[in-house]
């Protein structure tokens, strides 16, 4: 992984109720053969409404970086993070976090916040959570990244949230 003071870092989250337009809402022993899995445009329109629930502070602090949704994280992404399955990879911040912005760093271009949709629906389709919690905890877990805070600071702040 790239040193926290390089402006094109990468940090990975690797995490182990959407009702789209036309689908059924789900029910306990639903068939989902007749179900389709939602697109990049709904996931992301679904991202931008998670998004848009967090409280207005985080909001705000998170407000220039930008977020972009594929199907998968290229190889690039793979090999520079040492991912061999691109399924364990479902969100990730590229970018300087605020603790090591400085104004007179030239911007290699904007802080960036990707969702994966396949891995996202793998992990989703495992149970337990709805597509809306998981894909609001993955980006609070990115713009985390953003903030400056670890892995490990975040899983804490998860932890003392549920005591």
């Amino acid at each position: 992984m790239c040193s926290a003071s390089r402006p094109s870092e990468f940090i990975a989250v690797t995490t182990s109720s959407l009702r789209l337009p036309g689908a059924a809402p789900y029910k306990p022993g639903m068939i989902w053969s007749d179900e389709e899995s939602p697109t990049l445009d709904q996931l992301e329109a679904l991202a931008r409404d998670c998004l848009a629930r967090l409280p207005a502070e985080f909001r705000r602090l998170a407000a220039d970086i930008a977020m972009r949704i594929e199907d998968f994280p290229d190889e690039a992404v793979c090999a520079e993070m040492e991912i061999e399955n691109p399924f364990e990879l479902t969100g990730l911040y590229q970018g300087v976090d605020l603790g090591h912005k400085s104004s007179a760093d030239i911007a290699e271009g904007p802080d960036m916040i990707f969702l994966y949709r396949r891995p996202i629906l793998d992990e989703w389709a495992d149970g337990g959570v709805t597509l809306r919690e998981l894909i609001t905890h993955i980006l609070v877990h990115e713009i985390g990244h953003h903030f400056g805070l670890s892995d490990e600071a975040m899983h804490d702040i998860e932890e003392s949230g549920r005591e």
